[in-house]
């Protein structure tokens, strides 16, 4: 018996990582990004923040906007949280915005405690399942898209990427 519960609970074991892995990666083979929706028009989507406020994509017209797919559970989603906290903090007066936008488990108060405790100074907003949709739909996080003054997505990142890359798509976007 005490075997069987030992190969058991290997399994889930690695079933659990197998779920996290998958639903959490780093990156995807270059032929499974989707171009289509690059150069296009951002959806325009409205959706609740972690405090209830109703925030539209289209109130940040004409500023060059970081937005960012992630979820509590994603381990390279919070690597990159305290870059954006930074990169905000130093553009949000120089026409940036930075969009988090919540596709994990928690609802808006957990959210708030969490963006607390990660030191989030943005706003994160929570995701009803059909925004996902309309940028792909998201299959893997983190993925941010970055969109230009103009409203056009300029790059899609699927997966981790460090501060300056952000902080470069910031700086060339903003001149």
């Amino acid at each position: 018996m005490g075997n069987i519960r030992s190969k058991l609970c290997f399994a889930l074991v690695v079933l659990s990582a197998l779920f996290v892995y998958t639903g959490c990666q780093n990156t995807i083979p270059k032929q499974e990004l989707p171009k289509a929706e690059l150069n296009q028009k951002v959806p325009d989507f409205t959706l609740s923040d972690m405090n209830g406020n109703s925030i539209s994509i289209s109130d940040f017209s004409g500023d060059v906007i970081i937005l960012d797919f992630f979820a509590e559970w994603c381990m390279p989603c919070r690597m990159e949280i305290p870059h954006f906290a930074e990169l905000y903090s130093k553009y949000k007066d120089k026409g940036f915005a930075m969009i988090g936008l919540s596709v994990g488990y928690l609802d808006a108060k957990g959210m708030r405690t969490f963006a607390a405790e990660q030191g989030i100074n943005y706003p994160v907003l929570m995701n009803d399942g059909r925004v996902s949709e309309l940028f792909r739909p998201i299959n893997s996080l983190p993925t941010t898209f970055i969109i230009d003054k103009q409203g056009n997505i300029a790059k899609i990142y699927i997966g981790y990427r460090d501060k300056e890359v952000f902080e470069q798509d910031i700086t060339d976007l903003l001149k």
